[in-house]
């Protein structure tokens, strides 16, 4: 039972950085990546799709994305999506394919940054703490249910704090990463 405890609060608690991380790829920094447009919706026939159903998305050049739909005649509506899901930048469509050029971040900017990947970082901690007060409250009850001994909910809760720490601490080296990512020249 407190081993079940342990593993639901692991993998809460992994979903929780895994969900920061591919939340902080999706932040522009001065380098292209495909994160970028991840989660661009494009209305294709009457549904919304996200736009890497609908075309190849290359990164051919540190700075630039290149977007390929595979039926041409949806160009239109994804360079409408890529405006519309207001990215800061300006696609450039030729006829056969979509560019975005990611231009190089002033310093104004990369701070703006940094500062919102510290209050994604700190929201993600407040979630692993929330987690850790529920799955400790859980085991309290099992040890008022009579399930768990006393000395097994305070090895358990023991075990949820230092469970804890090392997420913490998973999540703030994540965020640290990507904050020097995005001071890089």
């Amino acid at each position: 039972m407190v081993t079940d405890v342990l593993k639901n609060a692991t993998a809460d608690m992994q979903k929780t950085v895994d969900g920061l991380s591919h939340e902080l790829a999706g932040i522009r920094t001065g380098r292209a990546s495909p994160a970028i447009v991840d989660n661009v919706l494009v209305e294709y026939h009457g549904t919304s799709l996200p736009l890497k159903q609908l075309a190849n998305i290359a990164v051919p050049e540190p700075a630039l994305i290149t977007i390929q739909p595979w039926d041409r005649g949806s160009l239109k509506t994804i360079e409408k999506a890529l405006l519309k899901a207001n990215l800061g930048l300006n696609p450039s469509n030729d006829g056969n394919m979509i560019r975005l050029t990611i231009p190089a971040l002033t310093e104004e900017r990369r701070t703006e940054l940094a500062k919102t990947v510290g209050k994604r970082v700190e929201e993600r901690k407040v979630a692993l703490r929330n987690i850790r007060r529920d799955y400790i409250s859980k085991v309290k009850q099992m040890e008022k249910d009579k399930e768990i001994s006393q000395d097994e909910m305070e090895s358990t809760v023991k075990k949820i704090d230092e469970l804890t720490d090392v997420f913490v601490l998973k999540t703030s080296e994540t965020g640290q990463a990507k904050e020097k990512e995005i001071r890089e020249l």
